[in-house]
């Protein structure tokens, strides 16, 4: 069996936000200064490393081909954290509220494709545990935005 064509549109859309958010905490880990934060946003850069590689094996099973590499709007995203950190007076709240922008949308992608009902029962266990791992990192970030 395979998927639909929709859905795996949609799975390597997935996959290229991973890549993309993998990218954005890259570059967030390098334009702080607290130790805290630079942990924190490298320990995000390895999970969705690892979000990508459970997405792209399990496209594989489900007859998929993964796209490979980040997105023009991940790439434009990044160069607007860029931007944005460059010019502000406080780099790392600005860089938080990007990461928080950033997972919001991440966990709406999320359960835009979890609700499809055509989507295989392991396909679907992987999804829900990575929203569910966004989420849980959305409220960290906003707890530490709140703490700066």
């Amino acid at each position: 069996m395979n998927y639909t064509d929709k859905i795996g549109n949609k799975l390597n859309e997935l996959l290229e936000k991973n890549y993309d958010a993998e990218a954005g905490y890259k570059l967030a880990k390098d334009k702080v200064e607290d130790s805290r934060l630079k942990s924190f946003f490298d320990t995000q850069q390895k999970e969705r490393y690892d979000f990508g590689h459970q997405l792209k094996a399990e496209m594989k099973t489900w007859g998929q081909e993964p796209d490979k590499g980040a997105s023009i709007k991940g790439d434009l995203h990044r160069t607007w954290m860029n931007i944005k950190s460059t010019f502000s007076n406080d780099n790392e709240e600005a860089i938080l509220e990007e990461a928080i922008r950033g997972e919001k949308k991440a966990v709406e992608e999320y359960n835009e494709i979890i609700n499809d009902t055509t989507l295989p029962i392991s396909t679907k266990n992987i999804l829900t545990n990575h929203r569910n791992r966004i989420q849980e990192t959305l409220k960290t970030i906003n707890m530490l935005e709140a703490a700066h």
